[in-house]
């Protein structure tokens, strides 16, 4: 009976040299070629670069992380930046946006429409509820190929479900509530 059971060090007839031994062998090569630490230079550098655009270190590194580029353009929705049913930019959120050294834009919801703001590079009329998920995604794509910037380089900001599916429309590096950037209600 004893013999049925397999001993310390025993496979249990797993094949080693199937997927499961090439993934081992991969995350081993992995590991051994990624040093697990960043130099401390590096960090201090990530750590002001988060600060000057508006971040706490750990969102602007999981973004990093995520999408191996720096974040070198904010994108806003006109909820986020509380302009609801008003063309005036609350005055804390306009304060936190002159200090942000990236370039910043805006996604403006009808009926708001300023050609330009002070604190934001560009403003462009934002989707429609009506337009399909194509249309939208070639809106999107066209303000950023227009500015030249790269999509998973830009962070979106935004205060509803609908604008977080801009994110996904326009592969942007990541998606942020307007509470969480800056901190506030809107």
């Amino acid at each position: 009976m004893t013999d049925d059971i397999p001993g310390i060090g025993h496979n249990s007839g797993q094949d080693f040299n199937g997927y499961t031994g090439r993934l081992h062998q991969w995350r081993k090569a992995r590991r051994a070629l990624i040093p697990n630490t960043i130099p401390v230079e590096v960090v201090r550098m990530r750590v002001r670069r988060a600060a000057a655009i508006g971040l706490d270190y750990h969102t602007y590194a999981s973004i990093r992380a995520g999408t191996g580029r720096d974040i070198t353009a904010l994108l806003f929705s006109s909820n986020a930046l509380g302009m609801i049913r008003r063309a005036e930019m609350e005055a804390a959120r306009a304060a936190k946006l002159a200090q942000v050294a990236a370039e910043r834009g805006a996604l403006l919801h009808r009926p708001i429409v300023i050609s330009s703001h002070p604190n934001l590079e560009f403003t462009v009329e934002a989707p429609l509820f009506t337009e399909s998920w194509s249309q939208m995604r070639a809106r999107l794509r066209a303000v950023l190929r227009d500015r030249g910037l790269p999509a998973d380089a830009v962070l979106l900001v935004g205060d509803t479900a609908f604008e977080e599916s801009w994110c996904a429309a326009l592969r942007a590096g990541g998606y942020l509530s307007a509470q969480r950037y800056f901190g506030t209600t809107a």
